[in-house]
């Protein structure tokens, strides 16, 4: 999602929690894989797969100049021939370990499989940061969470939007502090939604 689209969401959701809160969860994302921290490594469920916050999170590593923000997809099935970026399996989970950090993408409970491996990659040193929909065991696994229930404002997909954009904003600052074509997109469309000042 370019930067004019995630401003005027933003400024569609304001009032809410949601800009505030994906920021923060951005943040804590982005300070996790930050250049002393290891691979970031991204899952989903049986069911759902978040190769869509995959592909974005892989734009935003390109614009903002941060390569660490670009995740590793664990995938459930993987077949034989599946291109290498996509031949990642449940494995790469049980490696995981010191430094490096698991965002699990999570609408619906995951089964215990997942759960127990995600639980060992914790204890072997793992960050873990979930995007759920409120389930207790996940949420209990994760060091940082940002919870989407059904009936909430937006929906899983649009705060993965909000959350991937976040994440590559104010990214490495350019050559002596000037900021990137990028970074000066995102202000002004910013400045181009907002609401015009009261007239008293």
């Amino acid at each position: 999602m370019d930067a004019v689209r995630v401003a005027l969401l933003r400024d569609v959701l304001a009032g809410t929690e949601w800009p505030a809160a994906t920021r923060r969860f951005a943040g804590a994302l982005r300070s996790s894989v930050g250049p002393q921290g290891g691979g970031l490594l991204l899952v989903g469920t049986e069911v759902y797969e978040p190769w869509h916050l995959a592909a974005h999170l892989v734009d935003e590593s390109a614009w903002s100049g941060l390569p660490e923000l670009r995740p590793t997809l664990v995938r459930h099935r993987v077949e034989p021939g599946d291109p290498a970026h996509l031949a990642v399996g449940l494995g790469r989970i049980e490696a995981a370990g010191q430094g490096e950090t698991l965002l699990m993408v999570a609408p619906e409970r995951p089964d215990g499989g997942l759960l127990e491996r995600v639980h060992d990659a914790r204890r072997a040193g793992a960050r873990v940061l979930t995007l759920d929909g409120g389930d207790p065991e996940v949420r209990g696994l994760a060091h940082e969470a940002l919870v989407v229930r059904g009936g909430d404002d937006v929906d899983l997909d649009t705060v993965q939007h909000l959350v991937s954009a976040a994440a590559g904003e104010n990214g490495r600052a350019a050559p002596r502090g000037r900021r990137t074509f990028r970074d000066r997109l995102s202000r002004l469309a910013d400045r181009l939604t907002e609401p015009p000042p009261a007239r008293w």
